[in-house]
């Protein structure tokens, strides 16, 4: 199906005649209106309303990058559960990205968040979001088991062995220092 668009995408223009599947149109693209069927009648509509369609999308542009900007450079901690190699109990996701955006006081759509797959591991991770077609800014969130462990891997610290979590330096135990030498060896309390 043929249909003009009413919103700019990432690769086409507002105004331009595509060619898209029949059930994206009509499931989708006409429903939410972002395009219209591209016929005559459509087509003079477009053009009579093309000033207004143009300045909205300014509009939305204009309060897209003033977000953008406010984001910019920012870092947002999400504690989560996690085991001692950094592997999270559950994950992160476009939801919880959200949530935590939400209570900075930014209001973010999820399919706005460029999240392919749920963050599952501790550490540093930079997500982009696109908050308009033309308006795209990457945030780092920092996940950790604690707000404290937050601070220590901003300073670049790894969290991930037993070393960095507990102070203790994995390699240099040795048996002994789990076992008392002088304990009881058959078993009876004499």
């Amino acid at each position: 199906m043929d249909v003009i668009l009413l919103d700019a995408w990432p690769s086409l223009q507002m105004g331009e005649v595509v060619k898209v599947r029949d059930g994206f149109a009509r499931n989708f693209l006409l429903p939410q209106g972002k395009a219209l069927r591209a016929n005559e009648a459509n087509k003079k509509r477009f053009e009579a309303e093309r000033a207004t369609l143009e300045a909205r999308n300014l509009e939305r542009k204009g309060e897209a990058q003033t977000v953008a900007d406010a984001l910019a450079g920012k870092t947002f901690v999400i504690v989560r559960s996690a085991g001692e190699t950094g592997q999270l109990y559950g994950s992160v996701a476009a939801r919880d990205i959200i949530e935590t955006l939400a209570a900075e006081g930014f209001n973010v759509g999820r399919n706005q968040v460029d999240l392919n797959t749920p963050i599952k591991a501790i550490g540093l991770h930079n997500v982009t979001l696109h908050l308009h077609s033309e308006v795209e800014i990457e945030i780092a969130l920092n996940v950790a088991r604690s707000a404290e462990e937050a601070e220590r891997q901003a300073k670049g610290e790894s969290l991930t062995s037993a070393d960095a979590i507990y102070g203790v330096d994995e390699d240099a135990l040795r048996p002994e220092d789990f076992f008392d030498p002088e304990a009881d060896q058959d078993g009876d309390d004499e």
